[in-house]
């Protein structure tokens, strides 16, 4: 089945463009203009992916992020303007996966749909006695289903943020620089800042 993806973005032009070299690799395109309409096609559709613009009528960007990850677990690549660091900062903070900064060449925004869509696995009902489960004390990591339970409650984390999680409770004790976590996590092409790594592990901390 072809990737069904949301392409969010007031500039209809942009739009046209990304779902027509999206459509060119198989995938299914749903266009969206503005943030209340971007939420309402997220919940009353089941996407693989969403590109999300943070400049938006209606509803921004940030705050479209925030609302679907009250629900949904969803990828989510922002989009931010040009040196709008404080924007990439808070789509991370609020549950993005990934961003790319206008104007961007349409070949690094597919190799990062690309990514994220070859790790995102859909969640399963975690069954008892379900294999591949990494446990730490009253940590579980379910690698089938990509899902996380600290005593036995689910906890929500992004694909970087499971990603990052993983990599930590497979080396217990061993020291990562921020450096090192994005050559790892992120791979070693990945043109973003360093900050992103910070960014991205504070959010370990949102759960009570």
């Amino acid at each position: 089945m072809a990737y069904k993806v949301l392409v969010v973005d007031d500039e209809k032009l942009i739009v046209k463009g990304i779902k027509f070299s999206l459509e060119q690799d198989g995938m299914d395109v749903t266009p969206a203009y503005d943030g209340e309409e971007a939420l309402q096609y997220i919940k009353d559709n089941l996407f693989d992916l969403v590109v999300l613009d943070v400049m938006l009528p209606k509803m921004d960007g940030l705050e479209v992020c925030q609302q679907v990850r009250e629900f949904s677990q969803i990828p989510i690549i922002m989009v931010t303007a040009k040196g709008e660091d404080m924007d990439k900062i808070m789509g991370l903070e609020y549950g993005a996966d990934d961003y790319i900064t206008k104007p961007f060449n349409i070949l690094e925004l597919k190799a990062r749909i690309k990514a994220i869509l070859r790790r995102s696995i859909k969640k399963t009902d975690l069954q008892d006695g379900e294999k591949n489960v990494l446990k730490a004390r009253d940590l579980e990591l379910a690698y089938d289903s990509r899902r996380i339970f600290i005593s036995g409650k689910e906890v929500n984390l992004t694909a970087k943020e499971f990603d990052l999680l993983e990599l930590m409770m497979e080396n217990p004790g061993k020291v990562y620089g921020r450096e090192k976590l994005l050559d790892t996590v992120w791979g070693y092409d990945y043109p973003g800042d360093v900050r992103t790594v910070g960014c991205t592990c504070t959010a370990f901390a949102r759960e009570d």
